[in-house]
């Protein structure tokens, strides 16, 4: 295999920095030299997002949870992308874009970043998702373009579905368990991980992950021969 003279994508996505890389560094090495990237089934995750989303445009944030600073939220589902990152004093062609899923404006003119997810997990899983929300947040405070936002917490908005409400086919309906999840800064391991990430990423083809079922489908089918 022959590694082309650029990559064809060089903006990072947040949620690569959670599963991605966690998962399988050679998946996450084709789709950005090569665009490779194996389809997702998930028809529920876009709607259940956008509902989850609409319910909480324009809320306080002490309605939300009464730890958030006092303010309110006013932008949902913004694209973000920041600066190129920089390595040891040196601008790497890597920067980082996505698309956030709230953002309140402050009282004291800070912002307060929420991400929304719905899941039966019922443990903590800020260390999980924390470095999805710092990549948010590095891309707010060190934008492309634009004046940076000064970010003053960031946080898990979840769902639980874990009843049927209603009583016929016209009023059923899901109910859910709701649950703010503070997440703890960790801006050095932020910046730890962003630079595993592009060393990885400008390296040779790493080897698949332990965890990666697409690798193993693939390696299996190579044993018996299809």
């Amino acid at each position: 295999m022959i590694k082309p003279a650029e990559p064809t994508r060089t903006t990072i996505r947040p949620s690569d920095l959670t599963f991605g890389l966690s998962t399988c560094h050679r998946c996450l090495w084709l789709f950005y030299w090569f665009k490779l990237d194996m389809p997702k089934i998930m028809p529920l995750v876009s709607p259940l997002s956008a509902m989850q989303e609409k319910a909480f445009r324009n809320m306080s944030l002490q309605e939300i949870d009464p730890r958030l600073p006092k303010g309110m939220v006013t932008r949902f589902g913004q694209k973000v992308k920041s600066k190129n990152f920089v390595i040891n004093g040196k601008e790497t062609r890597w920067s980082l874009a996505g698309k956030y899923d709230l953002l309140s404006e402050n009282e004291d003119g800070t912002a307060s970043l929420i991400d929304c997810k719905v899941s039966k997990n019922e443990e903590s899983q800020g260390d999980h998702y924390a470095p999805q929300l710092e990549a948010y947040v590095f891309a707010l405070e060190n934008p492309a373009t634009g004046d940076a936002e000064k970010v003053a917490s960031i946080g898990l908005l979840k769902w639980n579905p874990d009843r049927v409400i209603g009583s016929d086919a016209s009023t059923y309906a899901f109910g859910v368990t709701q649950e703010y999840e503070v997440v703890h800064r960790d801006v050095d391991g932020f910046y730890k991980l962003m630079t595993e990430c592009i060393e990885m990423l400008e390296g040779p083809l790493p080897a698949s992950g332990e965890k990666c079922n697409t690798c193993k489908y693939l390696n299996d089918r190579g044993v018996i021969g299809i």
